[in-house]
């Protein structure tokens, strides 16, 4: 086990979600590597830094009702070497915006390094877009 207590790359996903659901946004912070990129799903910004990934956060968590659900069988893990490894799926954001409940299906990719102790390297969300017919 490593000193952040993930064992998985699956550990790291679950906690994640938890920690955006509950609004524990330290620990939804501590889980990205200094160097991280997040890609994220409500913004056209590609984010580097750990105050702008607060920032997008903080709005985040301040959406009544936030909640994230994973699509369990969409979930494919890729593994890259001992300790590291791809998630990709399928999870859905549901939130409030002026009182109506609203969902985005949106597709996911989180490079995770259990090595570290933060754990995310990349994170790339972008929601679902229609199709063309």
């Amino acid at each position: 086990m490593h000193r952040h207590g993930f064992t998985t790359a699956r550990d790291v996903l679950d906690t994640w979600i938890e920690s955006v659901n509950t609004r524990q946004l330290d620990r939804v912070l501590s889980l990205y590597s200094t160097d991280h990129i997040l890609l994220a799903t409500f913004s056209p910004h590609v984010i580097r830094d750990d105050a702008a990934t607060q920032q997008y956060f903080v709005q985040l968590a301040s959406r009544e009702g936030l909640n994230v659900r994973l699509h369990e069988r969409t979930l494919t893990e890729q593994v890259l070497s001992d300790h590291s490894s791809v998630l990709s799926g399928i999870y859905t954001f549901s939130f409030e915006i002026d009182g109506e409940p609203l969902s985005f299906a949106s597709r996911f990719s989180f490079v995770v390094d259990l090595a570290e102790s933060q754990p995310i390297r990349h994170h790339h969300s972008s929601q679902i877009p229609r199709t063309l017919n």
